[in-house]
Parts: structure tokens; C-alpha cells; sequence
């Protein structure tokens, strides 16, 4: 037996109040994320200082070299993310859009 899709008795009515709310929402989400990327350059700037580069010895180099290689994976993640924030934002106009042409 296979089972369809079954339109919903009754249709959703638009509501502009509830869309903008959806959208403002969504908005708020992209700040959030927008925040924690500014997080992760300060944690990013952090890292740059405690680099210790006057410790010539093998120990400081491995150091840096651990310190640099978590900075890079920090790096990506931290584009990821506002890339994602741009994503959501954009989204966050759709919402908006996408309820204002109504059923």
C-alpha cells in the first residue's frame, strides 16, 4: 500500500505578524552566530601572543607549531561560521518574502 500526501484539511491562513516574527527570529539567530564568531577572534588574537617566540628551544617550536596548527583549524571553523551567518541572513529575508505571497 503506498502512502501519499494528503493536503491538510484546512490551509494555513498568512499572517504577516507571525512571518515577521519568524523572520526576526532567524535574524537573531544570525547575530548569535555573528557573536560567536567576534569570540573566536579574540581567541584567535589570544593565541597570536601566546606564542612565545623567544623560546628558541625545540619545546617552543613545537609550541608554536601546535599553536599555529589549532589557529588554522580555529580559522576555518570561525570562516564556516560567517559563512553560515550570511546563509541565515539571507534565509531570514526569504522568511519574510515567502510569507508575504500568502498561501
Amino acid at each position: 500500500m503506498s502512502v501519499g500526501l494528503m493536503p491538510a484539511p484546512n490551509p494555513p491562513t498568512f499572517d504577516p505578524l507571525e512571518c515577521a516574527s519568524r523572520s526576526h527570529e532567524v535574524q537573531r539567530l544570525a547575530w548569535r552566530m555573528q557573536a560567536c564568531v567576534d569570540q573566536v577572534d579574540q581567541v584567535l588574537t589570544s593565541l597570536r601572543r601566546a606564542q612565545v617566540d623567544d623560546w628558541l628551544s625545540p619545546a617552543g617550536r613545537a609550541y608554536r607549531t601546535t599553536l599555529a596548527l589549532h589557529a588554522s583549524a580555529l580559522m576555518r571553523a570561525r570562516e564556516s561560521v560567517e559563512a553560515s551567518v550570511a546563509m541565515v541572513l539571507r534565509h531570514s529575508q526569504n522568511v519574510s518574502v515567502s510569507g508575504e505571497r500568502g498561501p
